[in-house]
């Protein structure tokens, strides 16, 4: 049997701050994924290789079907490559069972999505806090690190308002928070202003970065959008699959 991972414990105190990384966090060494189809397997990567660094902040950039959603779902864990090697801190994931692969996604790796996916009759807080108490770190100390993150984005008052009633832009920022509330190593994000108005993307993108940043994140951004991929240290163009240019 595969050893169980090496992961770190979250803080749910203080955020860690970008000194307590360095190094490689993630990488893809000519990593490739096939998807079935009648006549012929569809390639969605073709020899992709890549590393990213503590604390950088990278957009994956190139129209639909270009390979974006699939590179992330293979560094989140969601999916496993077809050939290649996919390395998570220092640890291969493509041939972890699926009970490693959880514990390492939930104690290593936060998630933005387009449509926000929080739980609509629970709080701004409950939902902050839920990949603590899923984790086993209950108590006081996940509702204050999940306060913590809450008033990071703005959100301290809205705190006790069932995430059902807030706008969208709030919904994003509580995503954010809850992304970034077990400390992870590495943020994915999915588009993460592709449903909102150009202030609030504006707004929830600024409050990503800064955050990534501070609590010494690697974020990994997957956009159509000039103004998302501007703020990355390194864009990543990707057409048919390869990666035809970092800039």
């Amino acid at each position: 049997m595969p050893p169980k991972p090496h992961v770190e414990r979250p803080s749910t105190g203080a955020p860690r701050g970008a000194s307590a990384r360095s190094g490689t966090i993630a990488e893809l060494a000519d990593v490739t994924k096939s998807y079935p189809a009648p006549g012929e397997d569809v390639r969605a990567l073709n020899g992709v290789s890549l590393t990213i660094e503590a604390g950088e902040v990278m957009a994956l950039v190139g129209r639909s079907g270009s390979g974006k959603t699939t590179l992330l779902n293979l560094l989140g864990t969601l999916d496993r490559p077809t050939s290649g090697i996919v390395r998570i801190g220092d640890v291969e994931t493509q041939a972890l069972p699926e009970e490693a692969l959880l514990a390492l996604r939930r104690e290593t790796i936060g998630f933005v999505f387009q449509f926000f996916h929080l739980f609509p009759h629970l709080t701004a807080l409950e939902n902050a806090a839920l990949p603590l108490w899923l984790a086993g770190h209950g108590g006081p100390d996940a509702t204050v690190r999940a306060r913590e993150l809450l008033a990071a984005v703005d959100l301290d008052e809205k705190a006790d308002r069932l995430a059902g009633r807030l706008s969208g832009g709030e919904m994003q920022r509580v995503a954010v928070a809850r992304a970034l509330v077990m400390s992870p190593a590495i943020v994915l994000a999915d588009e993460p202003t592709g449903n909102l108005d150009q202030a609030n993307a504006a707004a929830v993108l600024a409050l990503l970065t800064r955050l990534a940043r501070v609590e010494g994140a690697a974020l990994v951004i997957a956009t159509h959008s000039e103004a998302a991929a501007a703020v990355a240290d390194r864009r990543v163009f990707l057409t048919d699959g390869r990666v035809t240019q970092v800039a």
